[in-house]
């Protein structure tokens, strides 16, 4: 299946596993811009961070896990991001901004 997203950005799609899990502030869900950073998977996750809002990184257990195959209750517009590689972040708001960029800080080692 054809990635517009990975394709407009040069890069070969990096799809997460089935039943991998990411990272999501649930709570913040309905807050403008929605934000998207992809880390190394490990440990079952696929190393996606997704919020809305500003971060608040303050409040405990921010971000909550959730199985991929689940974002689209959540959260339906990502789901064309995710197959962006680790090292890739994203930035969308509900009229039409997009800003999708690699940022080699999410994968330093």
């Amino acid at each position: 299946m054809k990635n517009e997203v990975c394709e407009k950005m040069g890069v070969k799609p990096d799809i997460p596993l089935q039943n991998s899990k990411l990272g999501i502030a649930i709570e913040t869900i309905g807050e403008i811009p929605i934000h998207g950073a992809r880390h190394l998977p490990e440990n079952g996750t696929n190393g996606w961070y997704i919020w809305c809002g500003e971060l608040n990184l303050d409040q405990d257990d921010f971000y909550k896990p959730l199985h991929i195959e689940h974002i689209d209750e959540y959260l339906p517009m990502v789901r064309e991001y995710l197959d962006l590689p680790p090292g890739y972040r994203f930035l969308i708001d509900e009229n039409g901004y997009e800003d999708i960029w690699f940022d080699d800080q999410l994968i330093a080692t």
